[in-house]
C-alpha cells in the first residue's frame, strides 16, 4: 500500500472516529461540564462549541508540532499550558468584541483549560503524530463535540422556549405548553441522556446490520 493511500486512510479514520464512532461526548462522555451548563439557548452553545473546536484544533496542533522537543516528564504540563494560551486568546477576544456573550457564558470560556477532550487528544494523538494528522484530530473532536451539543441545545429551546436562535417557531412559540423543565439543570440531564440512548442505540442497530 502507497504512503498517499495509508495517509488517506488515516484522515478517514479521523474524520469517523471524531464525529461518530469515537465521539468525546455520547462515546466518551467528556466535556460534560459545558455540554450542561450552557446548552439552554442554541445560540450560546453555538459560540461555545466554536471557542473549544478552535482551541482544540489549535492545541492539538501545536502539541504536535513541539512534540519532538517536550520532555516527556513535563509533556502534561506543557500541554496545559499551551491549552491555556489559546484559551486565553478567545476569552479575550470574546470579552473585546462580544461582551454580551462573554457574560453569558460566564466562566465556562476560561474551564475550556480543564476540559477533558482537549488533553485527552492532546496526549492521545497529537503527542505522537504529524502536525497535519493531529490538528485534523482537534478540529474533527471539536465538530463531533459541537453536534451533540447543537442538538441538545436545539431541543432545550425549542421545548423549553418555543424558539431557536431566539426566533419563535410556528405552533411552539404559540400553542406549545412551554416545559420550563428543559431550561433548567434537570432538563440538560435528561436531554444528554436520551441523546447519548439514541446515538447509541443506533449505532449499535446499524453495526449489528452491518
Amino acid at each position: 500500500m502507497s504512503p498517499n493511500s495509508n495517509q488517506t486512510t488515516l484522515n478517514r479514520e479521523i474524520v469517523v472516529d471524531g464525529l461518530w464512532r469515537n465521539n468525546p461526548v455520547f462515546r466518551q462522555v467528556l466535556g460534560i461540564c459545558s455540554t450542561l451548563a450552557v446548552t439552554n439557548l442554541v445560540l450560546n452553545t453555538l459560540v461555545m462549541c466554536i471557542c473549544l473546536t478552535l482551541v482544540t484544533a489549535l492545541s492539538c496542533l501545536t502539541v504536535s508540532l513541539l512534540r519532538k522537543w517536550t520532555p516527556r516528564n513535563i509533556r502534561m504540563m506543557v500541554q496545559t499550558l499551551i491549552i491555556a494560551f489559546y484559551v486565553i486568546i478567545v476569552d479575550l477576544i470574546l470579552k473585546a468584541y462580544w461582551p454580551g456573550m462573554s457574560r453569558n457564558l460566564g466562566p465556562y470560556v476560561g474551564l475550556i483549560i480543564t476540559n477533558c477532550i482537549i488533553m485527552g487528544r492532546c496526549e492521545a494523538f497529537a503527542g505522537s503524530h504529524e502536525p497535519l494528522p493531529s490538528l485534523m484530530d482537534g478540529l474533527f473532536n471539536g465538530l463531533g463535540y459541537s453536534f451533540l451539543l447543537l442538538t441538545i441545545s436545539v431541543f432545550r429551546e425549542l421545548f423549553g422556549m418555543g424558539t431557536i436562535l431566539g426566533w419563535g417557531v410556528p405552533y411552539f412559540s404559540t400553542y406549545w405548553d412551554k416545559w420550563i423543565i428543559m431550561v433548567m439543570p434537570p432538563g440538560a440531564f435528561f436531554t444528554l441522556a436520551c441523546v447519548i440512548w439514541f446515538c447509541r442505540g443506533y449505532r449499535q442497530k446499524s453495526e449489528g446490520a452491518a
